[in-house]
């Protein structure tokens, strides 16, 4: 039952990272340049592959485990997300935004706990 409960847990949060991902990867790529440099320091070539890595990944975190294909990509998309998040802080925190660093590293902390709990506590049952 307690496995049952984490499994759930675990999806919802998937969810809402699938769609926080979509919307924040999405904005990267219908942007326009322009727009999009204004709001950040780096590259718009940079930012627009950020954007893809955020579509792909954020679809990574169910996609598999709603057709029961290749689960392991789940853990997998959910720790590339990690490391952009972690990007995402350090370059939040280089802007001398303490408090907007925040959510980048509450969601790095959720994606590592996807990693975690996919590999070892409940993980996804595949037909692969």
């Amino acid at each position: 039952m307690q496995r049952n409960g984490l499994n759930n847990a675990l999806w919802i949060v998937q969810w809402l990272l699938t769609a926080l991902f979509l919307f924040t990867g999405g904005f990267k790529l219908v942007l326009p340049a322009m727009e999009l440099q204004k709001q950040s320091t780096l590259s718009v070539p940079f930012l627009r592959f950020i954007g893809v890595a955020e579509v792909f990944g954020g679809l990574g975190l169910i996609v598999p485990g709603l057709l029961r294909i290749r689960v392991w990509l789940t853990p997998l998309a959910a720790a590339a997300l990690v490391i952009i998040m972690i990007g995402a802080t350090v370059t939040t925190l280089e802007s001398g935004s303490i408090g907007e660093a925040v959510l980048p590293m509450v969601t790095g902390v959720l994606l590592a706990w996807i990693v975690y709990a996919r590999m070892r506590l409940v993980p996804l049952r595949g037909r692969n």
